[in-house]
């Protein structure tokens, strides 16, 4: 079961940087905003609200299935589980990093819908 638990860890990080920068993305894969959308609201909501994403507890039980404490001294508790889990998160901390998550993916998306609309448009110069 701790190897399931260090996966999902390893799941959950991957989930924060495509949350994070996964907006990036969209200038080369635009249909990806069906992914990304929902996910980045989900990640800025969890953040404002001082919610806990059910991955947290899931990854805490197959822990405590496999025998294992959460924060045991392997790679992915010393390196993978702080970035999550920091233990100074507070409700002030969470707000920034909400804001943190609606700041990045706003520019992320400006600069896709830029390049969406520079494909969009038909090129002037060969009406010359």
């Amino acid at each position: 079961m701790a190897i399931l638990a260090d996966a999902l860890v390893g799941v959950h990080l991957l989930f924060v940087v495509f949350v994070m920068a996964g907006g990036f993305l969209l200038v080369r894969w635009p249909r990806l905003v069906w992914l990304h959308l929902p996910a980045a609201t989900w990640g800025a909501l969890i953040e404002f609200t001082g919610g806990i994403c059910p991955l947290t507890p899931l990854e805490n039980h197959l822990r405590a299935l496999g025998g294992e404490s959460v924060y045991s001294g392997g790679f992915v508790e010393r390196y993978l589980l702080p970035v999550l889990y920091p233990g100074n998160l507070t409700v002030p901390v969470q707000w920034v990093l909400g804001g943190l998550v609606v700041a990045v993916n706003l520019v992320a998306y400006a600069l896709a819908y830029r390049a969406w609309r520079r494909r969009a448009q038909p090129d002037r110069r060969s009406r010359s």
